[in-house]
């Protein structure tokens, strides 16, 4: 049975940044209960990233609330739209994926999905099923049922074209794609960021021209990275990733301020409404301190992606490591390319070793000061490790490694 409609709306609002129209999306669950039929809930996946991490993983985590309340889920790999390539937030055209790099990116999605939701109850769809089968004559029927003028609507489009950067042909069909999607699965709600809030009305307006229902349009906000300003972002060097080490979640967890932290738990956490307000209550009161509750979070978390074992073991060796300033049980041991000279650029050392994505995270840590060799701070960026038996380094609070 399906739950009362004020208790599903409670749980579906949470986070959520706009609910397009929520009097729609209340019919829709009323009918749902009276009829005892579940509601078609969509979220689309271009896969132009191998890897998630906690920014991604926000649609997901709705997806999987609405799953709770017995809804069916349609988790929509765009391995079509994905060789166009999505222009949102773009100012230039954006490169398209390969069928070769759409299959592998797409392979990955659906193994880290599972961490989340529950693949007895979840419908992967791929809209290569139906774009792939459009003739000229039935794209060109699409095209027709959206104006130049409603497309430059759109805010990057609107942009770029008022400053005089190109826009191709194929950007446009971008949301066109995407909004036939929703035709295709005949989709009751559509979630997604609040960047792809003009894509989702693309595929209300095109289901209401095609003779449907309109989707409702839910939209939940871009995460906040660790360092609580930019979104979440491996280029920013401030995400955390799904599959890191238990250890590396935790820390990452542990380092963001006590205000990001009610957000990460408002977005990221299972613990109900209820139970949200009061942790909230009690953080203000001092009953609960903030710490504790980072703490538990980063357990739910780590959990979630590795297991209960891992996240209490996660938890200990944090404690251990950096309020009795000791060294991890275990540091991985990297052998990194010294050049002739027996040289290495350290940021280039760092990157090879993973303990920071790119060479500019690398000089960006040792800028701020946050890199340490045998113990001695390295605050050069341009400074080269010579070559020895072993080098011990350090990389923020929590991320150690040997260098070989």
């Amino acid at each position: 049975m399906l739950k009362p409609v004020e208790e599903q709306l409670a749980i579906i609002r949470r986070g959520a940044v706009e609910i397009l129209v929520e009097e729609d999306l209340r019919a829709k669950l009323e009918n749902s209960v009276k009829t005892n039929t579940p509601l078609r809930i969509k979220a689309g996946f271009d896969p132009t990233a191998p890897d998630l991490h906690l920014g991604h993983t926000v649609l997901i985590h709705k997806l999987r609330q609405f799953q709770e309340l017995g809804h069916r889920i349609l988790f929509l790999i765009g391995d079509f739209t994905g060789m166009i390539g999505d222009p949102t937030g773009r100012n230039e055209t954006r490169p398209a994926l390969t069928p070769k790099e759409v299959e592998k990116n797409a392979e990955t999605y659906k193994q880290q999905i599972f961490k989340i939701l529950d693949p007895d109850r979840t419908e992967v769809v791929f809209n290569s099923a139906w774009l792939d089968k459009l003739s000229p004559k039935e794209m060109i029927e699409l095209s027709a049922r959206y104006t130049v003028a409603r497309m430059l609507e759109r805010d990057d489009f609107h942009k770029r074209y008022n400053e005089g950067h190109s826009i191709s042909i194929h950007e446009f069909l971008y949301p066109l794609m995407q909004g036939y999607d929703s035709v295709a699965l005949k989709s009751d709600v559509e979630l997604g960021g609040n960047d792809q809030k003009f894509n989702l009305l693309v595929g209300r307006d095109l289901q209401r021209s095609y003779g449907q229902a309109p989707q409702v349009c839910l939209t939940m906000p871009l995460l906040e990275g660790t360092d609580g300003v930019k979104k979440m972002s491996k280029s920013y060097g401030n995400y955390i990733g799904i599959d890191e080490a238990p250890k590396d979640i935790f820390g990452k967890v542990m380092s963001v301020s006590d205000e990001l932290m009610l957000r990460y738990y408002e977005l990221l956490s299972d613990i109900t409404n209820d139970e949200l307000e009061k942790l909230k209550a009690d953080i203000a009161s001092g009953a609960i301190h903030p710490k504790a509750a980072k703490v538990s979070l980063g357990k739910e978390i780590v959990a979630r992606y590795h297991g209960a074992e891992a996240a209490d073991h996660a938890a200990e060796e944090f404690e251990r490591v950096f309020k009795q300033k000791d060294l991890p049980d275990e540091i991985d041991l990297h052998e990194v390319n010294w050049d002739d000279a027996g040289e290495i650029w350290l940021p280039k050392a760092l990157q090879e070793a993973g303990v920071v994505a790119s060479t500019s995270e690398g000089r960006r840590m040792i800028k701020q000061g946050a890199v340490s060799v045998d113990g001695e701070k390295i605050t050069d960026e341009d400074h080269k490790l010579k070559k020895n038996s072993e080098r011990l380094v350090k990389v923020g609070k929590r991320r150690f490694v040997r260098l070989k």
